[in-house]
């Protein structure tokens, strides 16, 4: 695969991502929709370990990071499909862009060697006061629990980036894929007490649209995306991977425009403006060290 291709692909899969998700929940039960995306997942990332003959490494690294990335995955995926439902699918994709300013945080406390720079706090500091002109904005990006929404989608992503670092900590170096696979062995268990907690394990099916989000999710969401995404990371500078967070935030907001009639008003825009400016200024050393071999060429 083209590495622009690959590029392409993770960028369309993290936009459209949250509103899937927001469409999978419409007509079924949140912890049910998770749980059978997280199946569909687990059951192609099997096919795909044991088609391509890739294998699934049991030594105590490969272990811990498993156990690490699935109990991040579902805490952070069980907030995220709950206060999905009552905000706008666009503001999803744009909590989650903090993940590179929070990953850093934890990265500066966790892992050896992390300084935290002074451009850093700087981002840090306006993505906060982007979601504070986001919260102002009201019932203008959700229904009367949208403060809680927003809430457990920023726990959701402190808890995605707490997860991050810990994988880094560990280093273990297994296959993408079997990672994939493994994480999703870990989490699936624990989707399927919450769906019984949630609603005693009663199910029907889902709406077309609601089952057709759900599929996509389990196929493109769960196993392509990471897939893909990994490639990219192998192929292409760090810094250029982190353009994808400044790209899908934006994207998603006009498709939750576009698709789901959802309103973007000055408030939500000036938000938006200040949370992608402080991952930009979070990322501008190393934009600048990645696109000025690019200039000279």
């Amino acid at each position: 695969m083209s590495i622009p291709a690959a590029y392409l692909g993770v960028v369309l899969i993290w936009s459209t991502t949250p509103l899937a998700i927001q469409w999978s929940t419409q007509g079924t039960d949140f912890a049910f929709a998770v749980f059978l995306r997280m199946l569909i997942g687990c059951l192609l990332a099997a096919t795909l370990v044991a088609a391509w003959r890739i294998g699934l490494p049991l030594h105590s690294r490969a272990r811990r990071a498993y156990l690490v990335g699935g109990l991040s995955l579902f805490v952070a995926m069980s907030l995220t499909y709950w206060g999905a439902r009552h905000i706008h699918s666009g503001l999803v994709s744009l909590i989650f862009g903090l993940a590179p300013l929070l990953t850093g945080l934890f990265a500066r406390y966790w892992l050896p060697g992390q300084p935290l720079h002074r451009h850093e706090l700087l981002g840090a500091g306006l993505g906060v006061g982007g979601l504070a002109l986001i919260f102002a904005a009201g019932r203008q990006i959700g229904d009367e629990l949208f403060i809680h929404g927003l809430l457990a989608l920023l726990a959701a992503t402190a808890i995605y980036s707490a997860g991050l670092v810990g994988l880094k900590r560990i280093g273990d170096d297994s296959p993408p894929l079997a990672t994939t696979l493994g994480t999703l062995a870990v989490a699936l268990p624990l989707f399927g007490l919450l769906w019984l907690h949630e609603s005693g394990g009663d199910w029907a099916l889902p709406p077309a649209r609601s089952l057709a989000a759900i599929v996509y999710l389990g196929v493109f969401g769960s196993v392509l995306g990471f897939a893909l995404y990994y490639y990219v990371i192998k192929h292409l500078a760090a810094a250029r991977v982190a353009l994808i967070t400044l790209i899908t935030p934006v994207l998603a907001l006009l498709l939750g425009h576009w698709l789901n009639g959802e309103e973007i008003g000055l408030r939500i825009a000036a938000g938006t403006a200040l949370v992608l400016g402080g991952l930009l200024l979070h990322q501008w050393p190393q934009l600048q060290r990645s696109l000025r071999p690019a200039a000279a060429r």
